[in-house]
């Protein structure tokens, strides 16, 4: 697998994987993490990414944006909204780990998030 750029892993759409589908291997995990390196890599089973908000409704207006990401995706983060923060972690069931939809929906996630929020 060749690693695709931020941009190339926008562009693509996260595909259906059948049950016994197998999981990114360690180096894969490795490789694509370095696109998306706002997520941290947890155990090589999951990434997690947890976004600063300026207010608690900033955090649920930003929480709502990115579950209709997932939504249009069909691969849907664990949450956590908290306090002017929001925690989102991605991992492939079907996998029981990471596949390359955690990482194309991270980099659809981080490209919203630069919208979301405007530079300073």
């Amino acid at each position: 697998m060749n690693t695709p750029s931020r941009h190339e892993l926008e562009a693509k759409s996260c595909t259906n994987l059948p049950p016994g589908s197998a999981a990114l291997t360690p180096q894969q995990v490795t490789a694509l993490a370095s696109v998306v390196p706002e997520w941290h890599v947890l155990n090589n089973k999951a990434i997690e990414r947890e976004y600063s908000c300026a207010t608690y409704m900033d955090g649920v207006r930003w929480f709502a944006l990115a579950a209709a990401i997932a939504e249009q995706e069909d691969h849907h983060p664990d949450a956590l909204v908290t306090w002017r923060k929001v925690k989102l972690t991605l991992w492939t069931h079907t996998v029981d780990g990471l596949s390359e939809n955690d990482f194309i929906l991270a980099a659809k996630l981080e490209r919203a998030w630069q919208e979301f929020t405007p530079a300073a």
